[in-house]
């Protein structure tokens, strides 16, 4: 999370549970109520110019650095999500009933550990029905003994979201050296277009993405900058951190 030659403090430290020893995180949990932050991403093509690890990219960076401000603790990345629609592009995905079925489980581990307040953050848009439907179940299993909040990261910023386009674009540039911004194509540019006709074209392609995108890219990459993903990236963070607080102390930020 910190730069070569930058020191983490111990706030840091707390963070990413995969890094913290036993009998610290017992102690930890038994002394305070922790809030839990699970990533959820996908894999997936995005174009030539993305890797097929961009939306696990980014939502394991948005996830840290909430995790970060709020001090709350960062479960791994379940990097799987439901991507079907995807192909004949690569994808590597698990059903909605899979995805639905592990968050469920790792929230009652959770659970059983002694954390009882989860956010789980979501970066593919397929895998939305997934996250909808294991809320719903696991607030109806959980008797008021748990509190699960679910979002999807692009939900908070201004821009229009896209896929592999100016917004995704820039924050891969943002938090990886693994872009190739000469391979960088513009795709399907709703620009222009009737919110009707946007929302049509958007219920076909969470049937078959390249059927309406040709090259697998929904918006223009070809402007996105590190600058631009820098300052979407606080955005983000600012925004998902207000709603986090609201949501656990009940007053609005």
């Amino acid at each position: 999370m910190k730069s070569d030659g930058e020191k983490s403090t111990s706030s840091d430290r707390m963070v990413e549970i995969n890094s913290l020893f036993d009998p610290n995180l017992r102690k930890h949990i038994k002394n305070k109520r922790c809030v839990a932050v699970i990533p959820v991403g996908s894999i997936e093509q995005h174009g030539a110019h993305l890797p097929i690890s961009t939306d696990t990219d980014i939502v394991t960076e948005v996830a840290k650095r909430v995790a970060i401000k709020n001090k709350f603790l960062l479960v791994p990345t379940i990097s799987l999500g439901v991507s079907y629609e995807h192909a004949p592009f690569f994808n590597l995905s698990i059903r909605n009933s899979t995805l639905s079925a592990i968050l469920q489980d790792l929230c009652k581990s959770l659970t059983d550990n002694g954390i009882k307040d989860m956010f789980v953050i979501n970066g593919h848009h397929g895998n939305q029905k997934a996250v909808k439907d294991f809320e719903k179940r696991m607030k109806k299993m959980g008797k008021n003994r748990i509190r699960i909040f679910s979002v999807s990261y692009w939900h908070f910023i201004k821009d229009e979201f896209d896929h592999a386009g100016f917004v995704e674009t820039s924050l891969m540039l943002a938090i990886s050296k693994n872009v190739k911004m000469n391979r960088a194509k513009k795709g399907l540019i709703t620009e222009g277009m009737s919110k009707k006709e946007i929302t049509r074209l958007g219920s076909m392609a969470s049937k078959s993405f390249p059927k309406v995108t040709k090259n697998g890219v929904w918006g223009d990459p070809t402007k996105a900058t590190k600058e631009d993903g820098r300052a979407l990236l606080n955005e983000i963070t600012k925004n998902i951190s207000k709603m986090c607080q609201t949501y656990l102390t009940g007053r609005k930020l």
